[in-house]
């Protein structure tokens, strides 16, 4: 933890202590010596994966499935495509998926070719398969929050990570009767509303891995004393001088993500390892087990969750992975990946990477070794040979405007 100064002086009403700034204020300072470059590339990766993806499902909202290039300006913020690059270029990189054309009056047209429409056909029907994990995944989310409700427009952001479909505001969260309910308060939000408890979900996904609980398990949420599993940066060597206090930590008991944590004073040691748990749980419920922390913020209130969330994951780097790739940081579970690669693939990562073998992507180029090294790499070096962007992977779409990009984040988590 960065070192705290502090200046003294003499007043009329006494002696008095005023903490100055703390010696290291940036994210980025802090997390220096924790850097993973296998977790950068993967998160590079993924970006790819979904900057496509946006594409092609922007083409498929359209009645034709086609769009004029002039029209997906709008779109650059999505695309992170800064000027004076060109969207004909970026289109043209995957030459598999997407096709351009002129018509008679020399306008400029972009639609899929047939194997992008029969990849994105596969998509849909792995979307379709993946329902019920879904639909699972987000009542344990809600049995999760205080009130056992979450505005809808919060859940939009998980969209991607969870695997809906691009109708689930409209369709999709009306197929799960039994699980919730969509539901409007006072000021007009809709929320999306918890039917019915399932206890056999109360059971986190650590306590199915190592206590071998299943669904079928009498169980009740309460007090947990299960260790989280660490994986340690390599070049983070601190861990055997603090090896002490990281085993007094994974002894100490915390309340489940279940149970009932009103009665947790905010700032304890008890109020942030219940947060750990949470946060546990929210990312082994993602496709790649990594959320933009900007994402996971907007539900502090709801999960009983710490105001700075980015000191937790810095504090336990063992636990969680800050990327700080891009415009947005992401955040890894770091037990879910080996390498570069997930140890559990679901099919519709599997999807992904079949994806990008149709894509320009050319996998690493060079080493991502420091923070600096990373703004100062082109991304075409890395991935594109003209395409350009730091923003993060997760495609943005229009319930998505409220992101807040690297420096509104280090405003956010700025310790005063």
């Amino acid at each position: 933890m960065p070192e705290r100064n502090f200046l003294s002086g003499e007043f009329p009403f006494g002696r008095v202590w005023v903490r100055l700034m703390t010696s290291s204020k940036r994210v980025q300072d802090r997390s220096r010596e924790k850097r993973v470059r296998e977790l950068e590339v993967a998160t590079e990766k993924w970006k790819i994966a979904n900057k496509v993806m946006f594409l092609m499902e922007l083409l498929k909202s359209e009645p034709e499935m086609i769009m004029k290039v002039r029209l997906l300006e709008q779109y650059r913020r999505q695309i992170n495509l800064p000027k004076p690059h060109k969207i004909s270029d970026f289109i043209r990189k995957s030459p598999k998926l997407f096709e351009l054309y002129k018509d008679e009056r020399g306008v400029l047209w972009c639609g899929m070719t047939k194997e992008g429409e029969d990849l994105l056909d596969e998509h849909d029907g792995l979307v379709e398969e993946n329902g019920d994990k879904a639909a699972e995944h987000v009542t344990r989310c809600l049995m999760m929050s205080i009130d056992k409700k979450l505005r809808l427009d919060k859940i939009a952001h998980f969209r991607r990570d969870f695997g809906l479909p691009l109708d689930f505001r409209v369709n999709w969260v009306n197929k799960f009767p039994e699980l919730f309910k969509v539901v409007k308060v006072e000021d007009g939000e809709e929320y999306l509303e918890l039917v019915s408890w399932n206890p056999a979900w109360a059971i986190t996904e650590l306590e199915k891995k190592t206590l071998g609980l299943t669904e079928e398990s009498d169980h009740k949420p309460g007090l947990l004393s299960l260790a989280f599993p660490m994986n340690f940066p390599p070049s983070y060597k601190k861990m055997y001088r603090y090896r002490g206090k990281i085993e007094h930590f994974q002894k100490r008991a915390y309340l489940s993500p279940y149970a009932d944590a009103r009665g947790l004073e905010a700032g304890s040691k008890e109020f942030d390892k219940r947060a750990i748990a949470v946060m546990h749980e929210l990312l082994s419920f993602t496709l790649e087990k990594r959320l933009v922390t900007d994402h996971l913020t907007h539900f502090r209130r709801e999960f009983v969750m710490p105001q700075k969330l980015m000191r937790i994951f810095l504090k336990h780097c063992g636990i969680f992975y800050v990327s700080e790739r891009g415009k947005r940081f992401s955040v890894f579970l770091t037990e879910a990946y080996e390498g570069t690669e997930l140890i559990e693939k679901c099919p519709l990562i599997l999807w992904k990477e079949k994806l990008l073998r149709f894509t320009g992507y050319r996998g690493r180029k060079r080493d991502i070794q420091t923070y600096s090294d990373t703004l100062e790499m082109e991304e075409g070096e890395l991935l594109y040979s003209s395409s350009s962007g730091d923003d993060d992977d997760d495609m943005i779409s229009d319930d998505d405007d409220d992101e807040m990009d690297i420096d509104e984040v280090n405003d956010a988590y700025e310790e005063n």
